[in-house]
């Protein structure tokens, strides 16, 4: 009869690896919405850290369970990878997309980011306050598309604080668990019950 131990190995949980592929790509836009970063690392990170490292972590969290990580996640994995094959394609001659024609594709996000919005209010406070920010940066871009361009620095910097407000949600699941307790806390949700 055998003694082996059956029990199921602990999981990893893929928000880490979604939480800093979204963050690190977020803020390196930022700074080169800034004039502060050339195009290059935008494109690059786009492609393959806040796209396809955060679409992976996102279908990782379905086998969690975690509906809420598995659309962000894979959905905004997607974002990342579509808006630089569009920009890359755009720099070719391939389906050139406007200025308004980006504008309307941030407005879509920003529609969908509404969606998440209000799931995030009743998850915990670090969730709600990223997704804040999330939201009122797509809102300052889709403003600066559509004839408002001296937004374009303010959106910069509420999305470089939406960028760190994932950067700690990471740093919180990475660091309670090294430590063993609630060394950062996630605050309560701002509606509601909750996680």
């Amino acid at each position: 009869m055998s003694t082996a131990n059956t029990s199921s190995p602990k999981l990893c949980n893929p928000a880490v690896v979604g939480l800093a592929g979204f963050g690190l790509t977020t803020l390196v836009l930022q700074l080169h919405n800034l004039g502060l970063v050339g195009m290059g690392p935008v494109i690059w990170l786009g492609l393959i850290f806040g796209g396809l490292a955060q679409m992976l972590a996102g279908l990782q969290e379905m086998k969690t369970g975690n509906n809420f990580g598995y659309c962000a996640f894979t959905s905004y994995g997607a974002f990342w990878i579509a808006l630089c094959l569009m920009l890359v394609a755009g720099n070719y001659g391939l389906f050139k997309a406007s200025s308004t024609d980006v504008g309307w594709f941030l407005v879509a996000w920003t529609l969908f980011t509404v969606i998440l919005w209000i799931g995030s209010l009743r998850i915990h406070g670090a969730m709600a306050t990223t997704f804040t920010l999330l939201l009122a940066g797509f809102v300052l871009l889709d403003l600066e598309h559509f004839g408002f361009p001296m937004l374009k620095p303010v959106a910069a910097w509420v999305l470089i604080c939406c960028a760190l407000a994932a950067w700690y949600m990471m740093a919180r699941i990475l660091l309670n668990e090294i430590y063993g307790r609630e060394l950062l806390p996630a605050g309560k949700p701002w509606v509601g019950g909750g996680k």
